[in-house]
Formats: C-alpha cells, sequence, structure tokens
C-alpha cells in the first residue's frame, strides 16, 4: 500500500482550515507523506455538480454557518464565520505553496498561516504583501517563491491538481486521496486514521 496521500485543498477554504491540523496528525503518526496539491474549486465543481457559495440555497447557506461553528468547537479552533476578506481569490496563496515544494520547501506550515490569515486575523490572502510577510516570518525568502508562483509552469500545474481532484472524484475540498480512495471533507479524515490504522485495502466504486 502506498504510504502518501495527495492532499487536494483551496487556501481559501474554511473547512480545509479547519481540517489542516488534523490531518497533519494523521499523516505524522502513520509516517504518511502528504502531497499538497492546491486547486481552483470551480473546476472541481464543474465535474462534481456543486456551485459556488453565493450560488446555493438559503438553507444550505445556514446550514454551513452551523457546521463550522460545530467543527471548530470539536476541533478546539477559533473562527471569524464573516471575515472581512472572503469570498479572496487564493490564486497566488495556493501558487506559493506549489513554489515552496518545488524550492524543496514543506508548505504544511506556510498553509496554515495561510489559512488562519483568512478565518482568523483578518487578512487578505490575495494581496501580496500579506504573503510575503507571512514567509517572511517563516525564514523564507518571499520575494524568490513569489516570483515563482507567478509563472506560467506553476499556475499549468494547480490546473493539473484540479483535474486530477475532479477525475479522482472529489466534489470539492479538502479532498484526500489514499491509495487510489477518495476522502472528501475534514469530516472524512478520522476515516484515513482508520483506513491507515487498519491497512485494508481500498474501497472501489462498482
Amino acid at each position: 500500500m502506498a504510504r502518501s496521500i495527495d492532499y487536494y485543498f483551496a487556501g481559501s477554504s474554511p473547512f480545509t482550515y479547519l481540517g489542516h491540523a488534523a490531518m497533519r496528525d494523521v499523516a505524522q503518526r502513520h509516517g504518511v507523506t502528504l502531497n499538497y496539491k492546491p486547486v481552483d474549486p470551480p473546476l472541481v465543481w464543474k465535474e462534481s455538480g456543486s456551485v459556488p457559495l453565493p450560488q446555493r440555497t438559503p438553507t444550505r447557506q445556514r446550514y454551513r454557518f452551523l457546521e463550522l461553528q460545530r467543527i471548530a468547537d470539536m476541533r478546539n479552533l477559533p473562527i471569524n464565520l464573516q471575515p472581512a476578506y472572503f469570498p479572496v481569490d487564493p490564486t497566488l496563496a495556493d501558487c506559493c505553496a506549489i513554489a515552496l515544494q518545488n524550492q524543496g520547501h514543506d508548505p504544511a506550515d506556510y498553509m496554515a498561516q495561510i489559512f488562519q490569515g483568512v478565518w482568523t486575523r483578518e487578512k487578505n490572502i490575495a494581496d501580496e504583501d500579506v504573503i510575503a510577510e507571512i514567509l517572511s516570518n517563516l525564514n523564507i525568502k518571499a520575494a524568490d517563491i513569489i516570483e515563482a508562483a507567478k509563472s506560467v509552469e506553476i499556475r499549468d500545474l494547480r490546473t493539473q491538481y484540479s483535474n486530477e481532484a475532479a477525475k479522482a472524484d472529489a466534489v470539492g475540498v479538502p479532498a484526500f486521496v489514499l491509495n487510489g480512495e477518495v476522502f472528501w471533507g475534514q469530516d472524512r479524515i478520522e476515516f484515513i486514521d482508520h483506513a491507515l490504522s487498519t491497512n485494508r485495502a481500498p474501497f472501489a466504486q462498482p
């Protein structure tokens, strides 16, 4: 069995924020590598049939607020349900995660800061200066990473990851693929933990 998990995410996603630390903990306990793959959510939604938040019914939008509060309470994490900078374009922030990996850095701490920037710190993660500050605080040369993140190569990789996620039947983000089996949502992290603990064969669709 593979000892790595493809981790599809978007820097603006509250559910990715709420599951990030838990997923890192599961991976560390099981000695599993996380392959961080930021996606463009609309490209994934196009295949799964999901729609952007403003297009969802009022019932679903109200229920989302309940879910965010429940999850934040369960995982003991702070959250601002109506942050100043949301919706926000996560493209540059997410492409910086790819650039970090390409230059040999683990992007996990950077991602945590991006998620917290939106959902607890009232930061605009579409702002290059905000991204530069986060990178600098992690002792990473911000200018090099941001320049690389703007390249066509890295933008194309984000599109490739989006297509991969859609092909894997990810409904949205976060999504995780272990041995070809997709797990959608932060509330499926415990299922991943169980799959790794039991070393079961991956389930397949009929």
